[in-house]
């Protein structure tokens, strides 16, 4: 019998016809981005599932080891040097099972959504760009990519023109600027489309933001749903 991460769900609408796959950042819960779903204002005629995942209790090393909801480990000030491989390829692997859940219960890959905030949005990129499934697109909120390394051999042709939403705060001092810019200019040496956003804000999420997700989600799904 398959297990499954810890997680929440919330719907839209009956008989949902596509899904939403949303990673907290390090330190919170699977609640955290719960109230954004009514923020986002989706119609009616969208019905659609998220799913809120809760990442394991780690020991944090840059936090002086503190245990922790963390996708994996940071042991740096440098958070792109010497990533935390093992953990981020367990939560890759956690997010596949529910990726392949929502296969088993309908939904058209394409349909699929990945979505994550800091270490969740890096989380959501991981698994995205790897994975086996046509996904319908990766919102990468506050983030960077990681292992990009590996991306070269990993990346998976299904998913080679997957739409991409990145944004981020100017003044982050969690993710600095340069670094997501840089993640940025990395996944379009790969050829990935990547809409790219920026705000004045911190490490965090502010209502324009949300507008433009809310905009981001709905073309994401609408064509496609009002076709199915």
């Amino acid at each position: 019998m398959t297990t499954f991460i810890q997680h929440i769900e919330l719907v839209t609408g009956a008989n949902p016809k596509g899904s939403v796959i949303w990673m907290h950042g390090l330190g919170a819960d699977c609640w955290d981005f719960v109230p954004i779903v009514k923020e986002l204002s989706l119609a009616e005629t969208l019905p659609l599932r998220f799913i809120f995942p809760q990442a394991p209790m780690r020991p944090i090393t840059i936090n002086n080891g503190q245990v922790m909801p963390g996708w994996y480990d940071i042991s740096m000030q440098d958070i792109a040097r010497k990533p935390d491989e093992i953990g981020v390829r367990e939560s890759q692997a956690a997010i596949d099972k529910l990726i392949a859940r929502e296969l088993d219960r309908g939904i058209v890959s394409d349909k699929i959504i990945l979505a994550g905030f800091s270490q969740g949005g890096a989380v959501a990129l991981q698994a995205g760009l790897r994975s086996p499934h046509e996904l319908g697109g990766i919102m990468a909120l506050s983030t960077y990519l990681t292992l990009g390394d590996s991306l070269a051999k990993e990346k998976t042709i299904v998913n080679a023109n997957i739409p991409i939403l990145m944004a981020h705060g100017t003044q982050d001092p969690i993710v600095p600027l340069a670094l997501a810019r840089s993640s940025r200019d990395a996944l379009t040496q790969h050829n990935y489309q990547v809409e790219w956003r920026e705000y004045p804000m911190q490490h965090s999420v502010c209502a324009d933001e949300v507008e433009a997700i809310s905009r981001w989600i709905t073309q994401r799904f609408s064509s496609k749903i009002l076709l199915a």
